[in-house]
């Protein structure tokens, strides 16, 4: 484990992976390493801007304000004494509005801190200037576009916000205008790492190996703990590591060389592990194809980098290639859709499942006979689900039948109608259900839930050069627009992945073996899809990885929640796969109306529930081997 960056390093860590993240997680490494030369801090998500955009509307700021409050004020001190430099996209819809609350608190404390904003991303009045004509449908697996793409919206009015994923030169620009703390709307989450070394290595435009070394640490970094322990397969490892394991888990520390090279690692006495496998899973994270990961800065090819064990708590990533961006930035849209409720029933005794379904339903068919007399609405509740949590909300038909009938379970109740009176009497219905259908009902939740708008997040592209530079304020002084760098090439993939032809595999003696015992995978959302990366646990078992799991045998495990296709990637560098499925979360996290509508089961369902045929000598070298010895 390394706590300090030799001179020639750059050490850069993140203290957030998501609005809701520990506000002490700052702390941790601010205080804890005491010369860290720059923080980030990544606090959007596609959720993030529609929660942001729904917060706007109702008169609040647009900015994230417990930001500034709860990590930056305590720590101002500290980041005037250390001069490490913080990068955060905490300014959301509004970065000014972020800066000017910063400047505030700094005045407040008497200190001497620059802080900068970075504009430009925000597309409302470029779109309607331009009628969405600009826009272009985003294919996850840059194939399908027409099969794939999410729909764009017909009119502008239906869009609450709309706003380009910029990249790292308008942050640079910051950095090099002297700010200290630079705050950011929508850019890429990379993008927060990328920036400070392109500052301190003076990495240009065309520097694309080095662009996309930078990148991949970024993308690696911008969820925090979950390169160091966190959201791992092997999860009970961290929890009951040294330093009180979960409980003060380490956020994470790249330390970086000019090549583009780094050391991934965490600081001593703090919970949780860093490996291959953990650095493995969170490189896999959320990415579509891996050998064109469009970033606004590069294409970055992951399927040649390595991950090395170099020593505890420390992991060397190599490998990173890159070639010119694209000519579009990626585009978030926000836009209405209708409203929606949730709630939840507690049930217990014989045949639980069955009364919490025969309760939902009735619940429901009760609600529509009622809601002509009583709201005159002719509209019936159509668009519900009804799941069992702890039973098969999830799993369908890959949870395991047992002899026993489950004696308690979870009602979890939610609908969508764009009548919002609707839902009102669906909220009124649930109580009674209590005295009225099955025995053993309780916990109806905090009360009484309150029907919201529902929001929709689309993903799109628009072409750079009908945009207006970004603009970058520092303190007082006038803006600076940054153009962007004229290195971008049309966005025809070209396939540049290293080739992999799998040994010959006998098909004798094999056993088919839990795929938890040979691999470890991680799961995330992009809109309506989800990818799944799976990590083999040692190169040998790689063959077996590929030659198992096709795109057929996933799309098949996941025929009871999958709405489109499955394409399968190849990361032989790792040792890796990456399945792609397409229309499979019910419509995303803003709008599904599913449990799990950002995918985050479903790594863990495939691990726990697929199985993989691998030769018997290999049996003493798999994990888990009390499921092993079960064979």
């Amino acid at each position: 484990m390394l706590d300090k960056a030799p001179s020639a390093q750059v050490s850069i860590g993140c203290a957030s992976a998501f609005w809701g993240d520990s506000p002490a997680a700052a702390a941790q490494l601010l205080l804890g390493h005491g010369s860290l030369d720059f923080l980030a801090l990544d606090l959007l998500a596609e959720v993030t801007m529609g929660l942001l955009a729904k917060r706007k509307a109702a008169g609040k700021s647009g900015f994230i304000e417990e930001f500034a409050q709860r990590v930056v004020a305590p720590l101002l001190p500290a980041i005037a004494s250390t001069r490490t430099k913080i990068i955060t996209n905490a300014g959301g819809l509004d970065p000014i509005g972020l800066k000017n609350l910063i400047e505030d608190l700094i005045r407040k404390a008497d200190l001497s801190i620059t802080v900068a904003a970075v504009v430009g991303d925000n597309l409302m009045d470029n779109l309607a200037s331009g009628n969405l004509s600009h826009l272009k449908p985003f294919s996850p697996t840059n194939a399908k576009v027409q099969d794939d793409s999410d729909r764009l919206p017909s009119r502008l009015q239906d869009v609450t916000a709309a706003n380009a994923y910029l990249g790292a030169f308008p942050i640079v620009a910051a950095l090099d205008a002297g700010a200290d703390i630079v705050v950011t709307g929508r850019c890429v989450d990379s993008a927060l790492v990328l920036s400070p070394l392109i500052h301190r290595f003076g990495w240009s435009p065309r520097d694309f190996d080095q662009l996309a070394a930078g990148s991949l640490i970024g993308h690696i970094l911008e969820c925090g703990t979950q390169a160091t322990g966190g959201n791992f397969t092997d999860g009970m490892r961290s929890s009951s590591s040294s330093s009180a394991g979960w409980s003060n888990m380490g956020y994470p520390i790249a330390l970086v060389s000019p090549n583009g090279d780094a050391h991934i690692t965490k600081l001593a006495k703090t919970g949780g592990c860093v490996t291959r496998l953990t650095v493995g899973e969170q490189m896999c994270y959320e990415v579509l194809d891996p050998a064109n990961y469009l970033l606004p800065d590069v294409i970055l090819d992951l399927t040649s980098v390595t991950l090395t064990q170099v020593d505890h708590d420390l992991v060397k990533v190599t490998g990173a290639r890159g070639r010119p961006p694209p000519n579009t930035l990626k585009v978030s849209l926000i836009t209405h859709g209708p409203y929606v409720v949730t709630s939840e029933l507690f049930l217990a005794g014989y045949d639980s499942r069955g009364k919490a379904l025969a309760t939902g339903n009735a619940i429901i068919q009760r609600v529509n006979r009622l809601l002509p007399r009583i709201a005159q609405i002719k509209e019936p509740i159509s668009a519900y689900r009804l799941e069992c949590l702890g039973v098969d909300a999830v799993l369908g038909p890959h949870a395991r039948a047992s002899d026993d009938i489950p004696h308690e379970v979870v009602l979890r109740i939610t609908a969508s109608h764009p009548d919002r009176r609707a839902l009102g009497v669906l909220a009124m219905e649930l109580a009674p259900s209590a005295t009225s259908m099955a025995p053993g009902i309780t916990g109806a939740g905090s009360g009484r839930p309150i029907p919201t708008r529902q929001l929709r997040h689309i993903s799109a592209l628009i072409p750079k050069d009908t945009l207006a530079p970004a603009q970058v304020i520092v303190g007082c002084s006038s803006p600076v627009k940054v153009v962007f760098p004229s290195t971008s090439v049309s966005n025809a993939v070209v396939r540049t992945s290293i080739p992999y032809e799998p040994p010959a595999l006998s098909s004798w003696d094999v056993v088919a073996v839990p795929l938890i015992c040979l691999a470890v995978a991680r799961s995330g959302d992009k809109g309506d899809n989800c990818n799944i990366g799976v990590l083999a646990r040692r190169s040998e078992f790689y063959p077996y990885l590929v030659q198992a799991l096709t795109a057929d045998v996933v799309a098949s495990h996941f025929a009871h929640l999958l709405e489109g296709n499955v394409t399968r990637y190849l990361l032989p560098g790792s040792s890796a796969l990456n399945f792609v499925l397409t229309t499979c979360l019910g419509g995303g996290g803003l709008s599904s109306l599913r449990i799990d509508r950002q995918g985050k089961t479903y790594g863990s369902i495939l691990v726990s529930t697929c199985t993989v045929p691998v030769a018997r000598n290999l049996l003493p070298l798999l994990s888990y081997q009390h499921l092993v010895n079960k064979l």
